[in-house]
């Protein structure tokens, strides 16, 4: 079964984590493809001692994992053309043993499926509070879905057929990617079953910022390009974060105004409160650590907002922005 497939690695400066993505792949199959994105560490050298076919991308066009994954695919293709599925891998991932058996027996009944995925789990969630809301945020739910994250297997022929990622993207490239398969008829499927194992390394409130900022431009890019599709991907989340960063505060702040009425400014404090409770409470039980989560995900919207807004007053591509220590 390992001649079906072959995995996509991809990384910049992923060190350790970076060797023990390549064992557990070179464990199941060695048509290993590495997209370096301009690494300064060994990880270049590492992939090639590890017998992987390396691609290694030029730093004077933007970086992205869009970009590193097509990279990757075409290599695949040209050294392995025998595999009809591949498996992408973040370079910051350890794949699970028994995922790629049960991720085809699933494709090879389901011929309308043209991306299957599993459930990421974070390696230490108990390492940082970032690293455990990171491991909450992968537990999306099983059956038929609108996208795929980064780890996935892929029908080859339908990822041609779509012309890959968009490599232009900073982030939100899955949903976009998958946004495009599902006009072309096919279906993206999450199946109950582990699939990677993710090491997210976030321990400080600012290299979470530095993520969620980079989320916010992407899903910004990922809307622009799909806003001719009867649902653009991330119209909703990007109208929310308008709604609570803005809308909400701007018009609370106009009511106190034309009603002369300073007091009614203590309604931005109480709404905002109010949806946290909101939020904690459809997650279930009240817990310091939900009530926590539910704060996170009202700031994550103005980090968001702040990368949707970069995106619209930048005039050039940029690189991804890097949140993660080497």
């Amino acid at each position: 079964m390992s001649d079906r497939y072959g995995v996509v690695l991809i990384g910049r400066n992923e060190g350790e984590r970076l060797r023990r993505s390549l064992e557990s792949v070179m464990k199941l199959t060695k048509r290993v493809v590495y997209a370096d994105s301009a690494s300064t560490d060994s990880s270049v050298a590492l992939a090639k001692s590890m017998s992987a076919v390396v691609v290694e991308l030029d730093d004077r066009q933007p970086l992205n994992a869009a970009r590193g994954r097509n990279a990757g695919f075409a290599a695949l293709r040209e050294h392995y053309p025998e595999c009809d599925l591949v498996q992408f891998l973040d370079g910051d991932c350890r794949l699970v043993g028994d995922w790629p058996a049960a991720a085809i027996a699933f494709l090879d009944t389901h011929e309308k499926v043209a991306v299957v995925c599993g459930r990421r789990f974070e390696t230490r969630p108990e390492a940082s509070f970032y690293n455990r809301i990171a491991d909450e945020e992968w537990n999306t739910p099983v059956g038929e879905a609108e996208a795929c994250g980064g780890d996935a297997m892929v029908r080859a022929d339908a990822f041609e057929q779509i012309g890959g990622f968009n490599a232009s993207l900073m982030a939100s490239e899955e949903p976009e990617m998958t946004a495009r398969l599902r006009e072309r008829g096919w279906q993206i499927w999450r199946l109950d079953a582990d699939m990677s194992e993710h090491d997210a390394a976030t321990f400080s409130f600012g290299q979470w910022w530095r993520r969620t900022v980079r989320s916010g431009y992407g899903y910004a890019q990922a809307w622009r390009a799909t806003r001719h599709m009867p649902r653009p991907v991330n119209d909703a989340r990007l109208k929310s974060a308008l709604a609570w960063v803005v809308a909400a505060p701007l018009s609370i702040i106009v009511l106190a105004v034309v009603l002369r009425s300073p007091a009614i400014l203590l309604l931005v404090p109480a709404v905002y409160s109010l949806q946290i409770l909101r939020i904690a409470l459809r997650r279930g039980p009240l817990t310091t650590h939900g009530l926590r989560a539910s704060m996170m995900i009202m700031i994550a919207k103005v980090a968001e907002l702040v990368g949707a807004t970069r995106l619209f007053l930048e005039r050039r591509p940029r690189h991804s922005i890097e949140y993660k220590l080497p």
